[in-house]
């Protein structure tokens, strides 16, 4: 008995050892370096540009529909692994979002976007994505779910849908599929702002970010069914700035 406990403490061991020792496939595009964690990958040319191709691997991290918020905004992203300690300042980048047909789901919608201050390991992270597929559609209930933040792992979107006010954090934004879409995020502190093309004012204000990882790694997600590209990823960090100007409260309009 005494030898059968040594053998399986053992065997506990050497599974957690692995399990945290996971290696990951990397890709070198423009001089950055990615790894990818629970995404396939590939360098290709499209409409002329060389860009950063992305899918979900369903396999490596599968997903259920029955279960969805447990199996969506997870651990299936490009790391960028040559910066892991962004805090506060810019993120921008050029997406173009494509649909996978067949559907792997009936709900897809081309979800697309960035993770940041990702704790090294994956336990924690910011992130802003946008649904391109409803970012035009003739609905205004729909087009006011195009951009999301969570925060994982605790504030999944259907969380924050639950418990927060309508509209707190998701938002509408003018994007669609099959189009490239130059996203700029300003994270400062507990604030961070989303902006779009070259539009002068932000599309989506997260007034107050709620995770608890305050710095780290910066990832380009996708989710079901889409089919990502990236290029020309930028980043500037700076330092916080402590005397921005306080927001106007509104309690009624």
């Amino acid at each position: 008995m005494k030898k059968y406990k040594i053998i399986l403490t053992l065997t506990l061991v050497l599974c957690l050892h692995v399990g945290y020792s996971q290696e990951y496939k990397q890709l070198e595009f423009k001089k950055q370096t990615f790894e990818l964690h629970n995404v396939t990958g590939k360098v290709i040319k499209l409409k002329g540009k060389k860009v950063l191709k992305i899918e979900r691997d369903l396999e490596a991290l599968p997903f259920d529909e029955n279960n969805l918020e447990s199996t969506v905004d997870d651990r299936h992203y490009a790391r960028l692994i040559d910066l892991n300690d962004f805090e506060n300042g810019t993120i921008e980048v050029k997406m173009y979002s494509q649909l996978q047909n067949p559907a792997p789901y009936p709900g897809i919608a081309g979800f697309i976007g960035v993770y940041f201050r990702i704790a090294e390991d994956d336990s924690e992270w910011e992130s802003i994505y946008v649904r391109p597929k409803v970012g035009r559609i003739n609905n205004q209930y729909a087009r006011n779910h195009t951009v999301q933040y969570f925060s994982y792992p605790d504030f999944k979107f259907q969380t924050l849908r639950d418990n927060f006010p309508t509209g707190t954090y998701e938002g509408s934004a003018p994007v669609a599929l099959e189009e490239w879409i130059t996203m700029r995020i300003e994270v400062n502190g507990e604030i961070a702002e989303m902006f779009i093309n070259d539009m002068k004012y932000s599309s989506f204000i997260v007034n107050k970010m709620l995770g608890k990882n305050q710095k780290g790694y910066i990832g380009l997600y996708v989710d079901i069914g889409t089919i990502g590209y990236f290029r020309d990823l930028k980043i500037t960090k700076r330092a916080l700035k402590k005397n921005q100007e306080k927001q106007e409260k509104i309690d009624d309009i």
